[in-house]
């Protein structure tokens, strides 16, 4: 039997675990998930006979190698930071792996020593990145197929509230990871191509370049650039193409009162500051603004960005509590890291959130010298605070995956992205079955 194991027991595994513990083959293999917390172990493996869950701490090098030893494929669910780790001893012992992460420069370079051991990494395959690299390459695709030339291509994915769930000004709570929300307005500059010229966003001015997006049957959308679409042509294959898009979707509103934070410097991740353990959320803004002996944090705020008082903006501020004398409550931090901490605090999912997952790609191609317009959307809701839908779309296309791989269903080799059919093919099929499915409108437009 083949031995799988699953290195990591986050919030994207329950699915993960379960389409492995109950899936027809099931017994083909078996499955053992490793984490350190006991707890999460014990709710999500017990409910399965077929699933060993161990507690023990894969920080520790022995521990992590005594694993990787006994499995056929590994799954990493663990830290970013660690696949690397991961992916060496898996060449070192010849084993198959699996992640839903970015595969990053150094991932990319093992390449020749994965094709040597003829084994497979298996990257990206999660939802972003994952399911929008394997829906666009089936549109491409098959567009091409049709003979048919790709003239556009615009993509953008969010994780927001669902409309039923509990109602915030922002209509948002953090659905993954908060800091990578609060690090999309800082660092370096986005940049894409639209109608054949190079545009280049400095961060502070992101969130104000946004565009608006409907979906039928879900309303308006408004969504910001990603920091890098330019490398997507070459992965999608779309060389010379006028437009690359790609961003990042939340409701109307958020994006300008985010704003705010960003024009601020609240989303610096650059220094620590000082005297952290005293600060309230009020006093961590006013360190932001000039200094004045009688105006209040409002009213500096208010001129600085030339909010009007009866704005929204300001409505939006305070339903998070960001100007209130509450304690941080940190003893240390950077701008972001205080931010990041200070809005969990009103952004962490509770009983009665339902999350939302929103993906929509917009291509224009030429087909017999008529344009057209393909707009596909794929939308998924989530059951409750803890099933959500961002964990669902993760941990079910690198279940699909492993299962794959396990079959020996998959004949490519080395570190691998899954824009091949033989790949997004089979995955994107029982997605389907899944409830994960795309809904695509087609229509002929005027040049």
């Amino acid at each position: 039997m083949i031995s799988i194991i699953i290195l990591g027991a986050g919030r994207s595994t329950s699915s993960l675990i379960e389409y492995l513990a109950t899936h027809s083959d099931h017994v083909k293999w078996t499955l053992t998930v490793v984490d350190i917390d006991k707890n999460t172990i014990d709710r999500k493996c017990n409910r399965y006979k077929n699933v060993k869950g161990v507690a023990e701490d894969l920080k520790n090098s022995e521990i992590l190698d005594k694993w990787i030893q006994s499995g056929d494929i590994i799954v990493s669910m663990l830290p970013a930071f660690m696949h690397p780790v991961v992916a060496k001893q898996c060449i070192k012992y010849s084993k198959h792996m699996v992640t839903a992460s970015y595969a990053g420069e150094e991932m990319k370079s093992l390449d020749e020593q994965v094709k040597e051991k003829d084994l497979i990494f298996m990257n990206e395959c999660g939802v972003d990145p994952g399911i929008d690299h394997m829906s666009t390459m089936e549109i491409i695709e098959r567009l091409r197929d049709d003979k048919s030339e790709i003239l556009s291509y615009e993509s953008f994915t969010g994780g927001i509230l669902a409309p039923e769930s509990a109602k915030t000004l922002w209509n948002y709570k953090f659905t993954w990871n908060p800091r990578n929300v609060v690090l999309a307005g800082a660092g370096s500059a986005v940049k894409f191509i639209q109608e054949g010229l190079y545009k280049f966003i400095p961060y502070n001015k992101v969130f104000r370049r946004t565009e608006f997006i409907k979906i039928p049957g879900y309303g308006r959308f408004e969504g910001y650039a990603n920091r890098d679409s330019l490398k997507y042509i070459s992965e999608y294959g779309l060389e010379g193409i006028p437009t690359m898009f790609r961003g990042t979707l939340r409701r109307p509103g958020f994006c300008r009162a985010w704003d705010v934070f960003v024009k601020l410097g609240a989303t610096d991740d650059s220094y620590e500051m000082d005297n952290v353990s005293n600060m309230t959320h009020r006093s961590f803004i006013n360190c932001f603004l000039a200094y004045h002996p009688t105006d209040s944090v409002e009213l500096k705020l208010m001129h600085y960005l030339q909010i009007p008082q009866d704005s929204e903006v300001m409505n939006m501020l305070n339903d998070i509590n960001i100007l209130s004398d509450e304690k941080v409550g940190l003893k240390k931090g950077t701008p972001a890291k205080i931010l990041q901490h200070m809005l969990e605090k009103r952004w962490t999912m509770g009983r009665g959130d339902i999350d939302m997952l929103v993906m929509w790609h917009r291509v224009y191609f030429k087909k017999n010298n008529s344009k057209f317009r393909l707009e596909s959307s794929m939308v998924v809701k989530g059951k409750n605070n803890e099933d959500t839908a961002m964990a669902f779309t993760v941990g079910l296309p690198v279940a699909i995956a492993t299962r794959l791989v396990a079959l020996n269903k998959i004949k490519s080799r080395g570190v691998l992205l899954p824009m091949k059919k033989e790949l997004y093919g089979p995955i994107l099929s029982e997605l389907s079955k899944w409830g994960v499915r795309f809904d695509e409108r087609v229509n002929q437009v005027e040049d």
